[in-house]
């Protein structure tokens, strides 16, 4: 029984990587701004996952893509937050990031570096809500936040967006 159990764990686990692998891997790397790192902290996202994967199962976990995205910006929180990268300086030109990210136009750039200029709780909720083409409800549990305020903070970034695209 037991040996059943830990196959459907281990088979959840791969499912869970083969759909979102990619997609945590990139919030990461935006994130991160490393392609190292963010690698990194993707496989432990996954090992974090694994580690309660029995809500998964049981359940409990409505939105796996939601979960998953969460467990991803904690780890990369975390991850910049140690102390070894705080002494490193992760800063990278957009063109350096890998081209799975970058935007396919030039007219594009600006806007990329505009976003990754925003206060993390703007840039989050961006690139949740547009990158990762998750709806504000979601975005909202993910940050745990309320909608009202994924709403009000998306709309923030939306403005000062704007302002700094007029401003180029």
């Amino acid at each position: 029984m037991q040996d059943t159990t830990q196959e459907s764990r281990e088979q959840a686990l791969v499912r869970l990587m083969q759909v979102y692998g990619d997609s945590v891997k990139r919030m990461c790397c935006v994130y991160l701004h490393d392609l190292p790192s963010a690698e990194d902290a993707a496989q432990e996202t996954f090992i974090k996952a694994f580690e309660h994967i029995e809500a998964l199962l049981g359940g409990e976990i409505r939105n796996e893509k939601a979960w998953l995205m969460r467990i991803a910006i904690n780890t990369c929180k975390d991850t910049l937050r140690s102390s070894w990268l705080r002494h490193i300086d992760r800063r990278k030109a957009i063109e350096e990031l890998p081209l799975s990210i970058t935007p396919a136009h030039e007219e594009h750039l600006a806007l990329t570096q505009a976003i990754m200029a925003l206060p993390p709780k703007l840039k989050d909720i961006v690139l949740l809500h547009y990158y990762q083409d998750l709806n504000l409800r979601t975005c909202a549990q993910i940050l745990n936040i309320s909608a009202p305020t994924a709403t009000r903070r998306l709309a923030q970034a939306q403005k000062r967006l704007q302002q700094e695209l007029e401003r180029s």
